[in-house]
């Protein structure tokens, strides 16, 4: 008999620092004022997993509008981010914009399902308010047309 045991998903905010945390939280929540402290932290958790899941995925993913905001706030910490790439992720993932071709991607739905899926799949926490399905385009972009693409160059 095989006895198979689930893991808890792991909340990726444990991946950066408290200070550095607080820090994005702050400037996210200057950028958008009504969003709460609580907001602010699970989004750059959110971030963090889509970072981790995606440094090693074959196939593109792509952060949500919300997620990409995220990154952007961590980009403009060009050496805190260099560092956590290095460090937690084993190497830098580039912020790569660009068009996906929808045929052998999928459009906007399926990129953003196996977004969602590879976070998952990876063990992380996935919070649904930063990944909505609302409004989003049968195409193969993203909200300022931002993926990590390991083919686009």
């Amino acid at each position: 008999m095989t006895v198979v045991q689930e893991r808890s998903a792991t909340d990726a905010r444990t991946l950066l620092s408290a200070d550095l945390r607080a820090t994005l939280a702050a400037n996210m929540r200057a950028k958008f004022p009504d969003m709460t402290e609580d907001q602010a932290h699970r989004g750059i958790g959110q971030m963090l997993a889509f970072l981790a899941a995606g440094v090693h995925s074959p196939v593109p993913l792509s952060p949500s509008p919300l997620v990409d905001d995220f990154w952007h706030a961590f980009l403009l910490h060009t050496k805190a981010y260099q560092d956590f790439c290095a460090q937690t992720l084993g190497k830098f993932l580039h912020h790569q914009p660009g068009f996906l071709d929808k045929e052998e991607h999928g459009g906007g739905k399926a990129l953003r399902a196996r977004t969602v899926d590879a976070i998952t799949a990876a063990g992380f926490v996935i919070d649904m308010e930063f990944w909505p399905e609302l409004d989003i385009a049968d195409c193969s972009q993203c909200h300022a047309n931002c993926h990590n693409s390991p083919k686009h160059a």
